[in-house]
C-alpha cells in the first residue's frame, strides 16, 4: 500500500482548529434557567441523548479523515522493475566425509566451515548462490538462488556422514560446474572447502579443474586443517567414535593446481581466525553488473474509503433527524 499523493495528509492540521472551535461553540450554547434550588436534580447525570449529540461531530470528522485519504490516492502496487546492480554466480562445494568431524577448528571443520559461508552468504544479498556437499560422491544441496535464506538454512542442517565416506574432490567440483556454468554473470566462481586427499569419484581434481577453465570458472580452493597433528575422529568394532591425535594430511598440490589452472587462489585455514579472513579475501572477488527485472503494477485502492465516507455520512443524517433530531 502507498499514497499517490501523500501532501495532501496535511490536510488533517485543519482537524485542530475545528475541534477548537466546536468546544467553544458547545460552552455557548448550553441553555440556562435561573431556579431558587439545584436540589431537585441532585445525584442525576447527563442523559444518555445528550451525550451522543457529539457523536455529529465525530461522525463529520471520519467523513472528513475519508475524503482527505481519497484525494491522497491509497494505491495498490505489484510491479516488474529492471535494475543493474552489482552480482556474481557462486557455488560453495563443502567436504562433508567424517574426516570433517576432526576438532582442530572449532567445535570441529564442519560447523567452523558451515559458520563461515553462512556468513559470507549474508554478506551477498544480489549474488546467485548454490551449495554442492560431496563425501565418496557428489549432490546438489541447493541449486543457485537468490533465496539466501533457503540456502543458509539448508546448510545449517548439512552434517559430516550424510553421503558415503570418502573425498571426491574431482566430483565436487564437477558437480558445482554443472550447476553454475548456465548462470548469466560473467563472473563465475566455485569454492571449495575439502581437508583431505581426492580417493574416490569418477573425476580427477585435474580433470575438473581444465573444465572448470573451458567453461571460465574460477575455483578458489580452502585446505582445512591445521599443520602438524590433531583430534581425528576414529570409530571401534562397536559403531562408537572416540578422538585421538592423527597427522593432518592435505593434498595441497592438488589443490593449488587446481586453483592456478582455473585462475583461482589457494588458501590454507588451520584455525577459525584464518578461515574468516579467508572468505573475506574471497569476499573482495570481481563482481559484474546484472540486469535485475521486477514486475511492477499500480493500481488506485479508494474504494473502501469511498465506502466508509458514506456510511459516516449517512449514519450522521440518520441520527440528526432520528434519535437525536432537535425541536426548532
Amino acid at each position: 500500500m502507498q499514497l499517490a499523493n501523500p501532501q495532501y495528509l496535511w490536510l488533517f492540521l485543519l482537524f485542530i482548529p475545528l475541534i477548537v472551535w466546536y468546544v467553544l461553540k458547545q460552552r455557548n450554547a448550553r441553555p440556562s434557567m435561573g431556579i431558587s434550588s439545584l436540589g431537585a436534580f441532585a445525584g442525576r447525570s447527563m442523559p444518555l441523548r445528550a451525550l451522543l449529540r457529539h457523536a455529529l461531530f465525530a461522525l463529520r470528522l471520519a467523513a472528513l479523515s475519508c475524503l482527505i485519504i481519497i484525494l491522497a490516492r491509497p494505491q495498490t502496487r505489484d510491479s516488474w522493475h529492471t535494475s543493474a546492480t552489482e552480482g556474481t554466480d557462486i557455488v560453495v562445494s563443502l567436504d562433508v566425509s567424517g574426516s570433517m568431524l576432526t576438532r582442530d577448528l572449532k567445535p570441529d571443520r564442519i560447523e567452523a566451515a558451515k559458520k563461515m559461508a553462512t556468513q559470507f552468504i549474508n554478506g551477498r544479498p544480489d549474488d546467485n548462490i548454490g551449495l554442492v556437499v560431496f563425501a565418496g560422491e557428489a549432490v546438489t544441496g541447493m541449486p543457485m538462488t537468490v533465496d539466501h535464506g533457503a540456502l543458509t538454512s539448508y546448510i545449517s542442517g548439512v552434517n559430516a556422514n550424510m553421503l558415503p565416506d570418502g573425498t571426491a574432490i574431482g566430483d565436487g567440483i564437477a558437480t558445482a560446474i554443472n550447476r553454475i556454468k548456465e548462470g548469466k554473470a560473467r563472473s563465475k566462481s566455485i569454492i571449495l572447502l575439502t581437508d583431505g586427499t581426492n580417493n574416490t569419484g569418477l573425476v580427477g581434481p585435474e580433470q575438473a579443474a581444465e573444465i572448470a577453465k573451458a567453461e571460465k570458472i574460477k575455483i578458489y580452493t580452502i585446505g582445512i586443517g591445521t599443520n602438524g597433528t590433531a583430534p581425528t575422529p576414529v570409530m571401534d568394532e562397536s559403531g562408537r567414535i572416540s578422538f585421538r591425535p592423527e597427522k593432518v594430511v592435505i593434498d595441497e598440490a592438488t589443490l593449488q593446481t587446481v586453483a592456478k589452472t582455473t585462475g583461482g587462489k589457494y588458501f590454507r585455514a588451520t584455525n577459525n581466525h584464518s578461515l574468516m579472513n579467508i572468505f573475506a579475501e574471497i569476499d573482495k572477488m570481481e563482481k559484474t553488473r546484472m540486469d535485475i527485472s521486477r514486475f511492477s503494477h499500480t493500481e488506485d485502492y479508494y474504494m473502501p474509503w469511498a465506502w466508509l465516507l458514506l456510511g459516516f455520512f449517512c449514519l450522521e443524517l440518520l441520527m440528526r433527524y432520528t434519535v437525536l433530531r432537535t425541536m426548532p
